[in-house]
């Protein structure tokens, strides 16, 4: 949407030449189409032929004859949102103290015309000088007035765009590929595990105190595993880095050694001490 300061910067830029309050009031119209994003493609003479509405430019163009006519100002704009692109027509008829615009997307069928009656007085600063900002009363008002009246309505949908640019969006949306490289890509579908039991994995024995240094897994690993010894400095009677040991096992002489897990089953954690389950 447009804002005061982004009109009279336009306004500024361009530097026109106002004969008269409707002049300004129409110009101000026209900057407010400039800052939404809209390109001028016609606008005096040319606008209010019929091939400029039944086959619209695409091309660009100036602002020369903008005010050639006494009796009223037209515009053609064209956009492109969403991967579609329409063309507007406006047209500012001066009325009195009064400036009707009128828009109307060109082609399709696309909708009603919308509708805005303007107090010119209300908005004409009426001091004619360099000072553009001067020339003004009210001109975020008057912005606003026709962002909501004027601009926020054209951006709204119809029927028939809905139709066929929400479903092009859609398509290429799904055409593109899942993984960007950031963030947590979910599986399809159910993904059941073959064996319906998961087991976490389980690390090899860590050297001599890195447990005290890393206590923890890093962020999304299963809890680590030291097998009887931890891995931290301090060692135990029956830790299985001390050499010798009773009965032919790795532990302090005189403690008693720890049963130890069989290996070559489901998990050592999971499993109870000795060969089979009736082990106390």
């Amino acid at each position: 949407m447009a804002t005061a300061d982004s009109v009279l910067a336009l306004i500024r830029a361009y530097r026109p030449s106002f004969r008269n309050p409707h002049d300004k009031i129409a110009f101000a119209v026209h900057a407010s189409f400039l800052a939404s994003g809209y390109v001028l493609t016609a606008t005096g003479p040319p606008a209010f032929s019929d091939t400029a509405l039944s086959s619209p430019s695409t091309d660009e163009v100036g602002m020369e004859g903008w005010n050639a006519t006494d009796d009223a100002y037209a515009f053609l704009y064209r956009k492109e949102e969403f991967g579609a692109k329409k063309s507007v027509l406006v047209k500012c008829l001066p009325m009195g103290d009064k400036l009707i615009v009128d828009a109307l997307v060109v082609g399709g069928g696309e909708g009603k015309p919308v509708h805005l009656e303007i107090d010119v007085n209300k908005y004409d600063g009426g001091r004619e000088n360099t000072d553009y900002s001067d020339m003004y009363n009210n001109c975020g008002e008057l912005v606003s007035r026709l962002n909501s009246g004027i601009l926020g309505k054209l951006d709204e949908p119809s029927a028939s765009y809905s139709s066929s640019s929400r479903e092009k969006a859609r398509e290429q949306l799904e055409d593109k590929p899942d993984d960007q490289g950031v963030g947590f890509i979910e599986p399809r579908g159910f993904q059941p595990y073959p064996s319906g039991l998961v087991h976490p994995p389980v690390p090899p024995v860590p050297p001599v105190g890195e447990s005290d240094l890393i206590p923890g897994g890093g962020a999304g690993m299963f809890p680590g595993r030291h097998n009887d010894g931890g891995g931290g400095m301090l060692l135990g009677p029956n830790d299985p880095r001390w050499f010798g040991g009773v009965d032919g096992r790795p532990g302090f002489p005189g403690g008693a050694p720890d049963p130890r897990r069989p290996g070559g089953s489901t998990h050592p954690d999971l499993e109870p001490f000795g060969s089979d389950y009736d082990f106390i």
